[in-house]
């Protein structure tokens, strides 16, 4: 269940990679850093090492996201990394983010994942993901 699953990354911190094929990734994430596939399907995994659990989307499953524009046609797939505090108030960061001057790539939206997030961009152009659980 995404909803129950977005409710339960209410703290901490997250990372999303954007990659060009999940199965290649899944792949060469298991055979060189030893992690473990928690779930897959086309376009999404969810991988576990060290303790750590991250995602991977495909650029597919990201094709109506905020996202989208900042790794079209980019090969240093870093440039698709979200930083996510779990936990963090996105409307106190947005606020934030707006009085001194910075970018919003998205405003503070309520997501069918069960989280409340905000999509805010760095100094560097890194995009920092401030979300908290939605109640209910």
């Amino acid at each position: 269940d995404p909803m129950a699953f977005g409710r339960g990354l209410a703290k901490g911190v997250g990372v999303n990679i954007l990659v060009k094929d999940v199965e290649a990734s899944i792949r060469w994430q298991a055979h060189v850093l030893g992690a473990a596939v928690i779930y897959w399907e086309d376009h999404f995994a969810v991988m576990r090492a060290a303790g750590d659990t991250w995602q991977l989307h495909s650029d597919w499953s990201y094709r109506d996201h905020e996202m989208t524009g900042v790794v079209q046609d980019v090969e240093a797939r870093g440039a698709g990394l979200e930083i996510r505090l779990y936990g963090v108030d996105p409307d106190a960061s947005e606020a934030r983010a707006r009085e001194s001057g910075g970018i919003i790539l998205a405003g503070s939206l309520d997501k069918p994942h069960g989280l409340r997030e905000a999509y805010l961009v760095d100094p560097d152009g890194y995009i920092w993901v401030p979300g908290v659980g939605i109640s209910g």
